[in-house]
């Protein structure tokens, strides 16, 4: 067949002795492979081309390391303002991906790697979809994350193969499962090692697996019973998000339900996304994250050994964080009782984590309780993360710097102390960088990474990439009282609390937080700090503020929050229990974030965070401030006067 590869920047083919055409998608100048409107069009021309001779098979697969294929290109979603914007982007893929559906010819996706989003759905419209089983391998459809539906196919296909309770959930949640489960879902017709996925193509292309059909009880709730999953859809989608802060969910579901998957023909719910900003301001915050992953781009040599010094919950998950991302780490404390809780909470969270035993294995043998602290002088990472006092710390962190190789990174993971006064007890203050987790570990995803004026850029970047390389999100900061994200949420907890000694409930200030579109209320956040960390960081950062009353009572009798199952709510197994929120006053929830956004302006223009689009970024993905705002300078200059 003559296929001339000058016509084509971004797809390859090659036709094998069996006349089957090898497809590969190897995006020009870009380390992924994305869909923009030019790779759609070239994809156009050759099945144009494939129509006047056809190959007796077809296989697409990706030319990149990096993965498959990341989705469509994210841009083309920046122009998402009106009704014929959207219907001319769902249309480019969902006209393009039913018509390779229809071709004559046997088709087969081979994915490795990342598969998300119009990826996936391309993957979907062939008749054959295999996986090749390696850790990097993750499908799904993330479009409601960014404000957005599956509009190329995935509404349609996706349920068809795996039922629509599997659908509906990784739709609406935007959540990812890997090779071995997409094969056991349904989604993918076979799972294979990657010494033989080339192998497996070629066969299978040809000679597909016979699909084994939905059981009776899927299809059912895929036909006659449509209406009555979709209600339960909206009720559960409800509970996490309205309407009007996130459409999308609800689009999905509607287009699903009502329309056949077909987002051309759900003119209202296209419209409800398009004239709410959530979209844009959840494209924004995409933005912001790729910022932040951009910070750890450039570093030094790949850190290897973790030391980590104080085996509390902060210390003990860092410590595990690390090992689970492949580092060897050891883990000091005065002795290995101390140590052994950590270790505990080590083991569930690599079952958690890790499903293959001998993987499992592996990850535990690389974290080493160490109580006479002999990995600090092999790390190329040390982490102090003892209790909040300046004495202690500055007296261990002495001793790590005399014990340290030269080229290490010292670190604290102190959470309101300065930085400069830590340093101070070493011989080389400028070597010393702050590396701030937030809890829980595992769940949280930025860092802030604080530096001092003595501290210099190559410390800061190097201190970016590692944490970049445990797969969290560096956010460089000054270093200043309560940094960026503690700073801001003391004011918000400490009106929350004013709120209280007014004579408001608790459930009533959390309610109207959470209506707001935060992951969790304000009271229940202290409860689950702790009454007496929040005391005392009210002391240092509260401005000379009084304690409330609220707090100074609860924390005199021993009501210590969560931890202590009592503080401004009872806790039994863990959950608080509370009572009817009753109605919320009007204005409670502009109070309660108010004194939050005037503080996240203030630390911008205290130059704490470099600028406002940083801010609202550690903001977000390091309080959870609700997401479909932009952020919340972005919210104030936005959403706020709407």
């Amino acid at each position: 067949m003559n296929m001339n590869p000058t016509n084509l920047n971004h797809w390859h083919v090659d036709m094998d002795a069996d006349d089957i055409a090898w497809l590969t998608l190897d995006v020009a100048e870009a380390s992924t492979n994305t869909l923009s409107a030019a790779v759609m069009a070239e994809l156009a021309t050759i099945l144009d081309r494939f129509e006047a001779e056809a190959p007796r098979g077809l296989v697409i697969r990706s030319g990149k390391e990096s993965g498959f294929i990341a989705g469509a290109d994210i841009h083309s979603f920046d122009a998402l303002t009106t009704l014929e914007a959207a219907e001319d982007l769902i249309a480019r893929g969902w006209n393009l991906f039913n018509r390779l559906a229809a071709v004559p010819y046997p088709t087969l996706a081979l994915v490795r790697g990342h598969c998300l989003g119009g990826g996936l759905e391309l993957s979907l419209a062939c008749r054959t979809l295999i996986v090749v089983d390696e850790p990097g391998t993750r499908l799904g459809l993330p479009e409601v994350m960014l404000g957005i539906v599956p509009g190329w196919g995935g509404m349609l296909r996706l349920p068809q193969r795996v039922g629509p309770q599997a659908a509906l959930d990784m739709m609406l949640t935007g959540k990812t499962v890997d090779a071995k489960k997409a094969r056991k879902l349904g989604l993918a017709d076979e799972c294979v090692p990657p010494r033989v996925m080339q192998a497996a193509a070629r066969a299978l292309v040809l000679s597909p697996p016979p699909r084994q059909p939905l059981p009776l009880l899927q299809r059912l709730l895929g036909g006659p019973a449509k209406a009555i999953v979709a209600a339960q859809a909206e009720k559960q989608v409800a509970r996490r998000a309205s309407r009007q802060n996130y459409p999308a969910p609800y689009a999905i579901i509607d287009i699903w339900a009502r329309h056949g998957g077909n987002a051309l023909a759900a003119k209202d719910s296209l419209r409800a996304i398009v004239e709410s900003p959530t979209a844009r301001n959840l494209v924004r915050v995409f933005h912001l994250q790729e910022r932040l992953k951009s910070f750890g781009k450039e570093g030094s040599a790949a850190v290897k050994r973790v030391h980590v010094v104080g085996a509390g919950v902060m210390g003990g998950d860092i410590a595990a964080w690390c090992a689970l991302r492949g580092m060897t780490v050891t883990l000091q404390d005065q002795d290995i009782a101390r140590i052994a809780p950590a270790m505990k909470r080590a083991a569930d969270l690599f079952a958690k984590r890790v499903r293959d035993r001998l993987a499992r294995r592996a990850v535990w043998d690389r974290l080493i309780p160490d109580p006479a602290g002999q990995g600090a002088a092999h790390a190329d990472v040390v982490i102090e993360a003892i209790y909040e006092n300046l004495d202690a710390k500055r007296a261990l962190l002495h001793d790590l710097e005399m014990r340290m190789k030269p080229d290490a990174v010292l670190a604290s993971n102190t959470s309101s102390l300065r930085i400069e006064d830590l340093a101070v007890a070493l011989s080389n203050p400028s070597r010393l960088v702050g590396i701030h987790f937030f809890n829980p570990v595992p769940q949280m995803p930025l860092v802030e990474v604080v530096s001092t004026a003595a501290s210099g850029a190559e410390l800061a970047q190097r201190a970016c990439a590692f944490v970049r390389s445990i797969d969290k999100l560096p956010l460089p900061v000054k270093s200043a009282p309560g940094f960026l994200v503690n700073a801001v949420l003391a004011p918000y907890m400490l009106e929350a609390m004013r709120c209280v000694d007014e004579g408001i409930a608790p459930e009533t200030i959390d309610a109207a937080a959470l209506a707001f579109g935060m992951p969790l209320g304000p009271i229940e956040l202290i409860d689950t700090v702790g009454l007496d960390i929040a005391m005392a960081a009210g002391r240092q950062l509260g401005g000379g503020a009084a304690a409330p009353r609220c707090l100074e009572e609860r924390v005199g009798r021993g009501d210590l929050g969560k931890k202590s199952s009592r503080g401004f709510y009872r806790y039994e197994n863990g959950r608080a229990v509370k009572t009817s929120a009753g109605t919320v006053p009007t204005g409670l929830v502009q109070r309660l974030i108010g004194p939050l956004i005037a503080r996240t302006q203030q630390l911008v223009t205290e130059d704490v965070v470099a600028d406002a689009d940083l801010a609202d970024a550690g903001v977000i993905f390091g309080t959870g401030f609700a997401p479909f705002t932009g952020g919340p300078i972005h919210y104030t200059s936005t959403m706020g006067s709407r």
